[in-house]
């Protein structure tokens, strides 16, 4: 089988959530010649396997090959913006700007960058270059609705994220950050309808389950609070969310 085939074959089962087998076609594809995308698609599989050090690897590998593969840097400031390496994702998101000036998506990554620093100010200014160079990326507008939402502007992050919803229905995301808003401002039952409209478009996102326990905590609906934070907990399993689900896990304990 070629190289080629062996990478097919390797999404394909990585898609089907067979992640060692779509790790073992892209080693063996690899080892029949390099390749940028072969090592993207391998750090993609480890990643998602929760080898962040291997993908890290994996990355360098191929940007030692690529040293301007923009689709590498993506992935290699995503999982630095993951593990709450700040500094390192926003020298990667700089990076592509630098090789493609007006990429919107990584004005957006940027923008995230900085609000994980707290530079609300800078991240609606990357935000709003993303916007200028794509006015209808759904992406940018999700990102200034939750950056002006930091920032105490509920009205208009409202506005933005509606803009969102308006070109991509089906993105869970923005419902998510609606319900934030509306529960921010004590509307439990608005904020409860989208949360569950985010769920049923992703079932898998852990902090969904999260609010939705703590809307129905400040309803004392104590059971259905639990069962919600518990489905958080089985969720989420990053390192870096260690101290939430410390957290949840003794508000839990506290409601039995």
């Amino acid at each position: 089988m070629s190289a080629a085939d062996l990478l097919e074959q390797g999404r394909q089962l990585l898609d089907a959530g067979a992640g060692n087998e779509a790790m073992a076609c892209f080693r063996q594809a690899l080892e029949q010649g390099e390749s940028a995308e072969g090592w993207l698609l391998l750090a993609e599989a480890q990643i998602e396997a929760g080898l962040t050090g291997q993908a890290h690897v994996s990355i360098a590998s191929g940007l030692n090959l690529d040293g301007d593969a923009v689709d590498l840097h993506y992935l290699l400031g995503d999982l630095y913006l993951a593990e709450n390496k700040n500094a390192e994702a926003l020298a990667t998101y700089r990076k592509i700007i630098e090789l493609e000036p007006r990429e919107a998506d990584a004005w957006v990554s940027l923008a995230m960058a900085y609000v994980n620093v707290d530079d609300l100010d800078a991240a609606a200014e990357c935000g709003n270059k993303a916007l200028e160079i794509d006015p209808e990326s759904t992406f940018a507008l999700s990102a200034l609705g939750d950056i002006h939402a930091a920032l105490g502007a509920a009205d208009q992050a409202i506005r933005y994220l509606e803009q969102a919803l308006a070109l991509e229905p089906d993105n869970p995301q923005p419902y998510f950050s609606l319900a934030d808003i509306y529960y921010d401002k004590d509307d439990l039952p608005q904020a409860e309808k989208l949360c569950l409209q985010g769920l049923e478009l992703d079932p898998g996102t852990a902090s969904g389950y999260l609010l939705l326990g703590h809307i129905c905590l400040d309803q004392d609906r104590i059971q259905e609070s639990v069962d919600n934070y518990r489905q958080f907990l089985r969720l989420e399993t990053s390192p870096a969310a260690k101290q939430i689900r410390d957290e949840v896990a003794a508000v839990i304990e506290g409601l039995r």
